[in-house]
């Protein structure tokens, strides 16, 4: 039986540049690059070696922790570099390619009388197991626990998303194909909420649909497993992405293993706006290219509150399925803390008059507005996070790394990103989504 998702606690932040629903066939492009740094708490162990040919879905390294957890290349060309930083971290993986295609042959499944540790193998050789994350701490699933449950969440309602609606249209039946699979790996269900009944999740079987609808963070995971099936100590839950489960789909159906995505190239600095398609690690600089106001602009991998800045040289991030382009905020405003405020968005009523227009789309820099100080208790942070946590008292466990405290207020249920909204009111600008990033690595490191 569904269940009905709502939240009141959130905060949407509306922009200006939603990309419009029409998609451009890109060209292949030239360069591309795999990071270890996507795929969090992963040691890679190298496996291709500077001038080798490699074809799309053949690995490039595997986890030091578990080698059967390969991660592949997306396309097919040379490797032309491997990218090191201090100490010999591998930074990126650059792979030329020729312009064309060549995908390494996987074996056609047929999904409905495979168990499930076929289908764990088969996803292992393919290289589609990074696909599948896990919580508690938000990385790569661990695939000696077994999940109690698995969630996909098939609404965006970050900034200037991507509507899943439409970058999902025509999919069913990929989609089918990798939630029966789903279906195999977990004694549970199998649970996707979706924004409307048009979703082309909605009417798919053996999975349990749920409705959801509220300001932002609706369409953020954790919020949706803590209304559903909340986590607690010794538990594991798998979570998916909507455009994941068409690669895996895919493959399963076909054999390739196929990392083209619809990407929403978004931001006021997009002179037009749209959807296109692209392979996962593909240069940011060809994806916008002839497409974008470089006057002072802020290129992101990803949505404004957790993406990461990259900047046209950098490179699409493996999971991301947008960009977005934003005026940079290097500029000071005179007296801006004390005279009214009518074209920035904020929870507070004291001279700021965003509430008064709700459905307002603004064209925000990345301003700060205000320098780091120490946490000042204002109760705003209980606005926009919907979850049964005390979001402040979290904060400052993970500072000074009390793994007791942390435990016990809820550091299992959460990712960084349930914490974007909460640094994006900040009137003490602390880094929140680092600070809980490291507190969840301190507590992986320590209790396992």
């Amino acid at each position: 039986m569904s269940k009905d998702i709502r939240i009141k606690k959130g905060l949407d932040i509306k922009l200006v540049g939603e990309a419009k629903q029409v998609t451009t066939e890109l060209p292949l492009g030239s360069v591309f690059a795999v990071r270890p740094s996507d795929f969090h708490g992963v040691i890679p162990k190298i496996l291709a070696k500077e001038g080798t040919e490699v074809k799309a879905g053949e690995a490039l390294f595997h986890s030091k922790s578990d080698e059967r957890i390969l991660f592949p290349s997306p396309v097919s060309g040379k490797i032309t570099e491997i990218v090191r930083g201090a100490r010999r971290k591998v930074l990126e993986i650059k792979i030329t390619t020729n312009g064309t295609q060549d995908y390494k042959s996987f074996d056609k499944v047929d999904v409905s009388s495979m168990s499930g540790e076929e289908v764990k193998n088969h996803l292992f050789a393919s290289g589609c197991w990074p696909f599948i994350k896990q919580r508690p701490y938000d990385v790569v699933a661990n695939p000696n626990q077994a999940p109690k449950a698995i969630f996909v969440s098939g609404y965006a309602s970050g900034p200037l998303a991507a509507n899943y609606d439409y970058v999902l249209e025509g999919k069913q039946e990929e989609l089918q194909v990798a939630l029966t699979a789903l279906t195999k790996l977990t004694e549970g269900k199998v649970h996707v909420s979706v924004g409307s009944s048009k979703s082309p999740l909605a009417k798919l079987k053996e999975i349990e649909v749920h409705h959801v609808s509220g300001p932002h963070p609706i369409g953020n995971v954790s919020t949706q497993i803590a209304q559903v099936n909340p986590i607690n100590k010794g538990e594991v839950v798998w979570v998916v992405r909507p455009q994941d489960l068409v690669v895996i789909g895919e493959l399963l159906l076909t054999g390739k293993l196929n990392l083209k995505r619809t990407i929403a190239v978004t931001g006021s600095k997009i002179n037009e706006p749209k959807y296109v398609t692209a392979f996962a690690g593909a240069q940011i600089g060809d994806i916008v290219k002839g497409n974008l106001n470089n006057d002072n602009t802020r290129v992101i991998s990803g949505d404004v509150l957790s993406g990461l800045q990259e900047g046209e040289e950098g490179f699409l991030g493996y999971y991301d399925n947008q960009i977005t382009a934003i005026p940079e905020g290097d500029d000071y405003e005179f007296f801006g803390w004390n005279k009214p405020i009518f074209n920035k968005i904020s929870t507070s009523r004291a001279l700021t008059f965003s509430w008064l227009t709700p459905k307002k789309k603004y064209d925000l820099n990345t301003n700060t507005n205000g320098e780091h100080r120490a946490f000042v208790v204002t109760g705003a942070y209980e606005e926009v996070f919907p979850l049964d946590i005390y979001p402040m008292q979290l904060l400052k466990a993970c500072m000074y790394k009390d793994l007791d405290e942390m435990e016990g207020l809820g550091a299992y249920e959460i990712a960084p990103e349930d914490f974007a909204l909460t640094e994006f009111i900040c009137v003490s600008k602390q880094p929140h989504q680092k600070i809980i990033r490291e507190g969840l690595d301190l507590m992986r490191e320590e209790l396992g």
